[in-house]
């Protein structure tokens, strides 16, 4: 159990291919570390890979979690791979439970639609309306969103609700795991959805923050694009894009100029009028192709002219570093009880060789006392790696790739 400002929360993991039997377990175990009736609970269910669990054992895991969390809110989503108790599971049936009692904050369950109408947007194309998370009210201080990435345009909901609330925070993930479109599932108000998203507004007197670590470091120095069209970057402060890489990569150590080969991104900054662009002013994009015909670099974003970038590298150092370094001050304002994690599931084992690094790294980013696997000190974290990963760069959210994103209560 942790303790903030009243604040107590529990997590609890099962593994095996008892869906039912697992989801029992970790509910169990959450519950009994918290020692209180929850305001919310947030779960995960891992079908496995492979021979995954049937659709129809991952549902009913998901009601018993709902039904032994009552009646407390409670949102889930089916995952690649789940994380709770300080270690991460990944293509393994597994349930991860995350229950939180919040005094002083409202929590309430949504159900956001999305709404596209032909031809609104200003250039002609279709625009995103959404209903059931645009306005938030007035002492809404953060929402948690959980969304199918096939149903659910998540980043023109997420650009609608820049135009509407600008500066609000939303922070989540896409439902992951085995099977293409229809195969996975989200939970909420006791039942079972197949699509679209749902989600909490945490209001009152929420002292929730977010932290979203993009996991790249920066190469060379920020630079004004000159000459672009849509995502083709022509020139970088006045010479040709590819050039300026060039020398950017010529320069590093030669173990690094391999990292960048095989990790190149592009960061965009999302405030040109701040006085500096440092870590977390940008936001990270995948460079797609370097063409040397033309001296162009591709980004996997549109790049307006004008606009400060700086290349960025991803990689497993990078990443830990950056997402240490982003949880420090987090720790350092005001006793952390614990918290949700929304990890890419490119990262895990896949990135750092290990499927329970994030988890351990933010237990102890916010405490570095806290221990491993069944340690019961510290924040309680739990989490899922997801499809997509959701959270605020600067003025507005964004859907992000091999991201954590984290809710720290």
């Amino acid at each position: 159990m942790g303790a903030g400002e009243g604040v107590q929360v529990g997590d609890g993991l099962a593994v095996g291919p008892d869906l039912v039997g697992a989801a029992e377990v970790a509910t169990g175990q959450a519950l009994a570390a918290l020692g209180v009736v929850p305001d919310l609970v947030v779960f995960f269910v891992c079908p496995g890979a492979g021979a995954a669990a049937p659709v129809e054992e991952v549902e009913a895991a998901g009601l018993r979690v709902m039904e032994l969390a009552a009646p407390g809110a409670t949102i889930g989503t089916t995952a690649h791979g789940v994380m709770a108790d300080g270690r991460g599971v990944e293509g393994e049936p597994a349930v991860a439970v995350w229950a939180a009692s919040l005094p002083g904050t409202r929590v309430r369950t949504i159900f956001p639609v999305a709404e596209r109408r032909p031809g609104a947007g200003p250039d002609g194309r279709d625009a995103i309306g959404v209903r059931g998370l645009v306005p938030p009210a007035e002492d809404d201080r953060v929402a948690v969103l959980l969304a199918d990435p096939f149903t659910f345009p998540v980043s023109g909901v997420l650009d609608r609700l820049a135009s509407t609330n600008p500066g609000f925070p939303v922070i989540g993930g896409l439902a992951s795991g085995p099977g293409g479109p229809g195969a996975g599932r989200l939970f909420a108000g006791g039942t079972v959805h197949h699509g679209g998203a749902v989600g909490v507004l945490l209001g009152g007197t929420s002292d929730a923050r977010v932290v979203v670590s993009q996991g790249c470091r920066p190469i060379g120095p920020p630079m004004v694009v000159t000459r672009a069209e849509r995502n083709r970057i022509a020139e970088l402060a006045g010479r040709p894009a590819a050039q300026r890489l060039r020398e950017i990569v010529t320069a590093l150590p030669p173990e690094e100029q391999q990292q960048a080969l095989t990790g190149l991104h592009l960061g965009v900054a999302v405030d040109e009028y701040a006085e500096s662009h440092d870590r977390g002013d940008f936001l990270v994009r995948a460079v797609l192709a370097v063409d040397v015909g033309d001296g162009a670099v591709v980004a996997g974003d549109v790049v307006e002219i004008g606009t400060t970038v700086r290349f960025q590298v991803r990689d497993a150092a990078g990443a830990a570093q950056d997402l240490h370094e982003l949880l420090a001050p987090v720790r350092h304002t005001a006793p952390v009880a614990g918290a949700l994690l929304f990890s890419c599931n490119g990262r895990g084992a896949g990135m750092f060789g290990d499927a329970d690094h994030d988890v351990h790294a933010v237990r102890v980013g916010l405490d570095p006392h806290a221990g491993g696997s069944g340690d019961a000190a510290g924040p309680r974290v739990a989490g899922f790696f997801a499809a997509g990963e959701i959270g605020p760069v600067g003025p507005g959210n964004h859907l992000h790739a091999f991201t954590a994103s984290v809710l720290v209560v």
